[in-house]
């Protein structure tokens, strides 16, 4: 039998965490097992705790492995002629905890060894980093995720990020920070710790300026995505366990299909942000309420600054955060109003109604400039 040696709880805003992590791990795991092209897929949980809580919730670890034997199962099933290895790799400074998550895993039956190998460790998540950033560096047919789950935010350095995804292209991070408490702390009396990580990202004065913890978080967003540069996507999602109590998951990466798939599964989930999702069991429009009519204001704007093609629509709209049903639902609104008219990129001709084509496209692909849209 499992020896719990947690002293805590699964709490609700933690299970909402991995629940998004598991979300995205379906998608994730069926494209890059999908490809064609990768051999093994590692997957690094670098605060990876017990794995399983006195109250039952599940943690990263068994959220990960489960999603694992589903994603191998499954190409199984699709008759793949090329399955990649999926190898999992565990660490945790604390040694009980590791030595907890190794009975769960062993009591559960959750290690399939022909799926892939378990890897775990007990490092300093400064030295397990460094190990990572030299690692993924060397990869071939290789892809990474990494979760990294701190207790705080002390260890974390903007430049761990940047080394993690890299020019190299080869992986993607996902980052749970305590938001509220560095909301609280970044006023007057700021620890030198979280001095030097709003100084690393240049967003001095826009914490300065925040009203409040949601201004906050758009400023590590938007300081995120000036260190990083345009060729990385950088998304996040807010949970509020009370009224003074905010956690915030930041995703970076640098493949736009990665970030898509990431927020669909934020868009199964968001209760936080409140899109206009009805979980009564209907979808309404996207104008149901005036939270969604930012994206409409977004288009509009976007598209009077000059020439958008398809593309260039697809990418603006999930950078801003929204899907791309969404976009081909404003744009069908104003061609519906006789606000917009869609044309042929190369002709200028009409294209036919509802012809909007927002979607990911190869560079090379014809139709990845297959449209552009005038506002009347």
């Amino acid at each position: 039998m499992v020896n719990f040696d947690s002293k805590e709880d699964l709490q609700d805003h933690s299970d909402a965490k991995v629940k998004l992590l598991g979300e995205y791990l379906k998608r994730y795991l069926n494209i890059i097992s999908n490809d064609g092209y990768t051999e093994k897929i590692n997957m690094y949980d670098l605060f990876c705790g017990p794995g399983l809580y006195n109250n039952g919730g599940q943690g990263s670890p068994l959220v990960t492995l489960y999603n694992v034997k589903n994603a191998f199962y499954n190409i199984i099933n699709n008759k793949s002629n090329k399955i990649p290895k999926i190898d999992c790799y565990f660490n945790d400074i604390d040694a009980n905890r590791i030595n907890t998550l190794k009975n769960v895993i062993k009591d559960k039956k959750l290690h399939y060894p022909n799926i892939g190998n378990l890897y775990f460790s007990q490092n300093d998540y400064e030295k397990e980093v460094e190990k990572l950033k030299n690692t993924i560096s060397k990869y071939n047919k290789e892809k990474a995720f990494i979760f990294i789950d701190p207790c705080g935010y002390k260890e974390i350095k903007a430049n761990d990020i940047k080394d993690l995804i890299g020019n190299h292209k080869k992986s993607e991070v996902l980052l749970w920070l305590p938001i509220q408490f560095m909301y609280r702390f970044s006023g007057e009396g700021t620890p030198e710790i979280l001095k030097h990580f709003i100084s690393n990202l240049n967003i001095q004065q826009e914490v300065q300026n925040s009203e409040n913890v949601w201004d906050f978080i758009y400023a590590l967003k938007k300081g995120f995505q000036n260190y990083l540069g345009q060729n990385y996507f950088v998304d996040n999602f807010s949970l509020k366990k009370e009224e003074n109590t905010v956690f915030c998951l930041y995703f970076f990466t640098s493949h736009i299909k990665g970030y898509e798939k990431m927020l669909e599964s934020k868009w199964e989930i968001d209760t936080e942000e409140g899109r206009g999702w009805d979980y009564k069991g209907n979808i309404p429009s996207l104008f149901f309420d005036q939270k969604t009519n930012q994206l409409e204001d977004l288009l509009k704007s976007y598209i009077k600054q000059g020439k958008r093609s398809n593309y260039d629509i697809y990418e603006y709209t999930l950078r801003a955060g929204f899907l791309t049903k969404h976009a081909t639902e404003v744009l069908s609104n104003l061609q519906k109003l006789d606000k917009i008219d869609v044309l042929l990129f190369n002709s200028d001709q009409k294209a036919r109604k509802n012809s909007f084509y927002i979607k990911y496209y190869k560079p090379n692909d014809i139709e990845r400039n297959k449209v552009y849209f005038v506002l009347k």
